[in-house]
């Protein structure tokens, strides 16, 4: 029987010594807040899922449970299993949660209604009952990105329509206002105690530009920006974190009908995609990831493309102010 030669890309280069790692990102998380920032503890919002989580591990690690205040910021469409594993989380880690349920402020400001207006014009039927998500498509095949709109009735019948400029970015504008209002809440708590807002990106979000300018992607530092998602799950397998938060699948969490990521944002589920940017970041060849992934190398080109692209697209979400005069006073400091 002949055995299929392995790739010269391997599974293996995500691998890391999880142990020395957390040890590493307390000590410097603690040095960060404490001698840089002067602020004395840390404020996480935790969703239910592994990055939250192994942030707020870390945290914990780094100023002690009594000092990190972990914050439970569900809206009317948040999945109640979220608010139960971050629930779960807090007991384990020793931690005593804050609620704050944001339905009626997304309400009041409009974040449900305007949302719903841009799906109406796509899909007039679209009411109450109904539930939804936009999904991304074309870029895995070489075409450029766009968004197509997936409602369900309340029957069940699923419904999709192709997205507008216009109407997608009412839709994603409306929603940001999701991410927006938590990270005020967690500014508020910040401020009053002193403590310093912990960012959860992980580094396959912090790369493509995946969050919110001003919204889940402010913070006051982001510990685990660094690490592949992959690496972000090894780290929570080191830390005993409860089974159902370190297996979670990642999820927007966002629209009413459930969503990945990968439907959302991303080319490939985030394990490929992991691999996928290491072998981008270190120049591997196209044909290297398409035999570690076992796709065509046409499609790891796109894959390699679609990275390419979301970079320059969301280079700007990095940007801090752009000012248009110098301030040298402040710029030395």
């Amino acid at each position: 029987m002949t055995q299929e030669p392995k790739s010269t890309l391997q599974w293996s280069v995500l691998d890391i010594d999880a142990r020395s790692e957390v040890e590493r990102i307390a000590g410097a998380l603690r040095e960060a807040a404490v001698s840089v920032l002067h602020k004395r503890g840390a404020v996480v919002a935790i969703s239910g899922g592994v990055d939250s989580a192994v942030c707020a591990a870390l945290a914990a690690r780094a100023f002690g449970p009594e000092r990190v205040l972990a914050l439970i910021l569900p809206e009317h469409e948040s999945s109640p299993e979220s608010s139960v594993r971050a629930r779960s989380l807090a007991v384990h880690l020793g931690l005593t949660p804050v609620e704050q349920d944001l339905g009626a402020t997304l309400t009041a400001i409009g974040c449900y209604r305007s949302r719903d207006e841009a799906v109406r014009r796509v899909l007039p039927q679209y009411g109450a009952g109904w539930r939804m998500k936009i999904v991304v498509a074309g870029g895995l095949e070489g075409r450029i990105n766009h968004f197509k709109l997936v409602a369900q009735s309340p029957d069940g019948t699923t419904h999709e329509a192709r997205l507008g400029l216009r109407d997608y970015l009412q839709i994603v504008a409306a929603t940001g206002f999701k991410q927006r209002v938590r990270k005020s809440i967690e500014y508020f708590h910040a401020d009053r105690l002193n403590y310093a807002v912990i960012g959860t990106p992980n580094r396959l979000e912090y790369d493509q530009g995946f969050f919110v300018r001003n919204g889940d992607g402010a913070a006051d530092i982001k510990p685990i920006a660094h690490l592949y998602k992959s690496q972000v799950y090894a780290i929570a397998e080191h830390l005993g974190l409860p089974a159902d938060i370190a297996s979670a699948l990642p999820t927007t969490d966002t629209y009413s009908l459930t969503q990945g990521q990968d439907e959302f944002y991303f080319a490939l589920p985030y394990r490929q995609m992991d691999l996928a940017l290491w072998a981008l970041n270190h120049g591997i060849a196209v044909a290297s990831l398409a035999e570690a992934l076992r796709i065509s190398p046409q499609k790891a080109g796109h894959v390699y493309d679609d990275i390419r692209a979301k970079r320059r697209a969301t280079r700007y979400l990095h940007r801090p102010p752009l000012l248009l005069g110098a301030v040298p006073e402040v710029d030395r400091a």
